[in-house]
């Protein structure tokens, strides 16, 4: 359900009435049925009338069929969210979106759901209840003893994989290596692989500007690590071209060529797919042992709990998670 403050309860709710339930096994939205009773009447939406608590859910007897859409009642505090105020920075939220987190990984791990999809919770809030964590990304990689994973984001018009995600701009260079970014290539072809079910055309982009240009700019990470990557991932096969500078690499004549980038940091992937994407990319968080997707936005606290919200990107990242979870999963790092 993500931050109860967001719009991700609404979005639930949006999900839960949507055509493309019909297609699908059974959706179980973990968060908190009477906060969603309370956004449902605030947004004029039906909220789904099958509610259990977790414990009874996620003990439930595996013959016995589900329905279509289960609300599964967690243990966040409940009096506490209760009291949250839409579009507020919130401890209470930040506590209960980690709850709601740290069962669906179980649920997850446990096979007692084939994917989870997350909606947006907020980094503050986070903070502000005690979570070491920065996003969705590192809890989900702890918690699963992962090592070697990376974020991508897909979408029909462009795909980003980014070597760092949640850092300073000013730490990024200290966090690039030839290993990381090689995993990040291997992961990428892999995924894609799956996705588009043909042998993708990968794209590597410089850090500095120009790509350095020949030393000039920067410390010679083009040189000295991104270069090395890439003919690491060709000798394996993997069809990768780069480092290319990055204000040309995503003009649209490259695009065409180019099934998924491999971005050296969060805003030089994200900024061109957000313009190009906004309301339906989707998140993937690759070389987990689970298949995890999720909206590629924020909790857009301006607009919680209007009624304004649009599911265009939760519907993807759950198209995405079915069609992951109906094929042979790769399992994750060591």
């Amino acid at each position: 359900m993500g931050d109860p403050a967001g719009v991700g309860p609404e979005l639930c709710l949006r999900l839960a009435a949507h055509d493309l339930v019909g297609d699908l096994s059974n959706i179980a939205i973990l968060g908190n049925a009477r906060l969603l009773k309370r956004v449902s009447e605030s947004c004029g939406l039906t909220i789904p009338d099958h509610v259990v608590s977790w414990d009874e859910w996620s003990h439930k007897d595996a013959t016995t069929p589900d329905p279509p859409v289960t609300i599964v009642d967690c243990d966040d505090g409940l009096a506490e969210v209760m009291n949250v105020t839409p579009g507020r920075i919130d401890a209470a939220c930040g506590r209960a979106a980690f709850c709601y987190i740290e069962k669906a990984i179980q649920a997850a791990m446990t096979r007692r759901v084939a994917a989870m999809v997350t909606a947006p919770i907020h980094k503050e809030a986070l903070a502000l209840a005690g979570v070491p964590f920065p996003g969705h990304t590192e809890i989900l990689a702890e918690q699963t003893g992962t090592k070697n994973y990376c974020m991508m984001l897909t979408s029909d018009e462009i795909t980003v994989s980014l070597v760092t995600t949640h850092v300073g701009l000013c730490d990024v260079a200290g966090q690039i290596n030839s290993p990381r970014i090689l995993d990040v290539i291997r992961l990428s072809d892999q995924a894609m692989r799956r996705i588009r079910s043909h042998r993708p055309r990968l794209l590597a982009c410089g850090l500095n500007p120009h790509a350095g240009e020949h030393g000039l700019f920067g410390t010679g990470e083009e040189e000295k690590l991104i270069a090395p990557a890439i003919a690491a991932a060709r000798s394996e096969g993997i069809d990768i071209r780069g480092p290319l500078p990055p204000d040309t690499a995503f003009l649209p004549a490259e695009r065409e060529k180019t099934d998924a980038y491999i971005c050296m940091y969060h805003d030089q992937g994200l900024i061109p797919l957000k313009m190009l994407a906004f309301d339906r990319g989707v998140n993937v968080t690759l070389g987990l042992p689970i298949i995890r997707t999720s909206v590629d936005h924020g909790t857009a606290f301006d607009i919680a709990w209007t009624g304004k919200a649009a599911p265009e990107s939760l519907i993807q990242a759950v198209r995405l998670a079915t069609l992951l979870a109906n094929e042979p999963q790769e399992q994750g790092g060591d």
